[in-house]
C-alpha cells in the first residue's frame, strides 16, 4: 500500500506527537555533530542519493542557506532557483510546476509571496511539498525557535511566550503550534495588526492557551520568553502606518525587565535595529537570535528527514 506523501505546509495540522518527534530529533542530530565540520554529513545521512528543489518567490538568507547546508548534511544535494528564473515566472502554472519537479526531485520547498501557491503546489505533488515561508506562516523558523528555547530553558511545555508586535505569519504559526506543545502564548498587538481571528478560533478549539492584549507590557510580564519580528514584511505596501501602530511595541530593556528574571529573547532576523528592538537587547546576554539562526539548519534537517519518512 502506497503511504500518504508528508508535506510540512501548516503547523496545526500535524499533530504533537509529530512535532515532539521532529524536535527530539533536531536535538539529537545537532548534539551528535558537535564539532564537525558544516559539510559533513550526518552518520546516518537519511537523504543520501535524494535531491531538494528550492523555489523563491522572495528573497532569503537563512531560509537558502539553511535549507541547502541541511539536505547536505543529510546526505542529499539541492536545486535552487528563483520564480523568475523559472516558466514559474513567465506564467506556466504551479500545477504544472509541481507535476514536473516531482519526475526529478524527490522534495521541494517554495518561499511564497501566498500561501495559496504552498497548497497548489502541495496538491498536485507526488513528492513532500515545505512549506519555507509563506504569508499565513513560517513553520520552519517556528520549530527552530522552539528547540533554541529548550536548548537554553528546557521543555517548551508549561512556558510562557509573548509575541510582542505584529500579528504576522510568524504570529500565526505561534499560535498553531501553542496547543500542540503545551505552552502559553501572550499576544500583544494593535487593533489594525492583530493576529488572525480564524488561527485564534481553531487554537481556541484545541484547548489553546492563548491570551491576546494591546498592552505589549500585559504580554511581557512574567514570560520565559519575549519574541517580535520586523513591523514592515516584503510585500507590505503601508510602511508609514505600520511605524506609526507599531511604535508603542519597540521591544527595549525596560519592556524585557518585566518578563521573568532568567527571560530570554527571540527574533528570526533580518531585525530592524531601533524599530522593533533596540541594540541592547538584540545584542544583550538575553539574546538567541543567533543560536536561532543557527538552528534553522538543525530544525529543517530533521523536517526533511520527517518528510522522507526517516522520522
Amino acid at each position: 500500500m502506497t503511504q500518504p506523501v508528508r508535506h510540512f505546509l501548516d503547523l496545526w495540522k500535524l499533530d504533537g506527537a509529530a512535532l515532539r518527534a521532529i524536535l527530539d530529533d533536531a536535538h539529537a542530530r545537532k548534539a551528535a555533530r558537535k564539532g564537525w565540520t558544516q559539510g559533513r554529513a550526518d552518520a546516518d545521512a537519511p537523504a543520501r542519493d535524494r535531491t531538494l528543489a528550492m523555489i523563491f518567490q522572495k528573497n532569503s538568507t537563512r531560509t537558502r542557506f539553511s535549507f541547502d547546508a541541511a539536505i547536505r548534511q543529510l546526505g542529499g544535494a539541492s536545486i535552487i532557483s528563483t520564480a523568475s528564473d523559472m516558466q514559474l515566472g513567465r506564467g506556466e502554472t504551479i500545477e504544472d510546476t509541481a507535476k514536473v519537479l516531482s519526475r526529478m526531485v524527490d522534495a521541494i520547498m517554495i518561499r511564497a509571496n501566498r500561501h495559496e501557491d504552498v497548497e497548489r503546489l502541495a496538491y498536485a505533488s507526488t513528492v513532500p511539498v515545505i512549506n519555507g515561508l509563506s504569508d499565513k506562516g513560517h513553520p520552519c523558523q517556528i520549530l527552530a525557535d522552539i528547540m533554541t528555547i529548550e536548548e537554553h530553558r528546557g521543555p517548551i511545555a508549561g512556558k510562557t511566550l509573548a509575541w510582542v508586535g505584529d500579528g504576522n505569519n510568524m504570529c500565526s504559526s505561534f499560535i498553531h503550534v501553542a496547543p500542540k506543545l503545551g505552552f502559553q502564548l501572550n499576544i500583544a498587538a494593535p487593533a489594525l495588526y492583530h493576529p488572525d481571528l480564524m488561527d485564534l478560533a481553531r487554537a481556541e478549539q484545541e484547548q489553546g492557551r492563548i491570551n491576546t492584549t494591546d498592552d505589549p507590557r500585559e504580554a511581557a510580564s512574567g514570560a520565559d520568553v519575549v519574541m517580535t519580528d520586523t513591523w514592515v514584511s516584503m510585500g507590505d505596501v503601508d510602511h508609514d502606518e505600520r511605524l506609526e501602530a507599531l511604535e508603542p511595541y519597540q521591544v527595549d530593556a525596560a519592556l524585557m525587565s518585566l518578563a521573568a528574571p532568567d527571560s530570554v529573547f527571540l527574533h528570526c532576523l533580518p531585525a530592524h535595529r531601533g524599530e522593533e528592538v533596540t541594540d541592547e537587547v538584540l545584542d544583550g546576554p538575553r539574546s538567541l537570535v543567533w543560536d536561532e539562526a543557527e538552528n534553522r539548519i538543525h530544525a529543517q534537517k530533521s523536517i526533511l528527514a520527517w518528510c522522507f519518512g526517516a522520522i
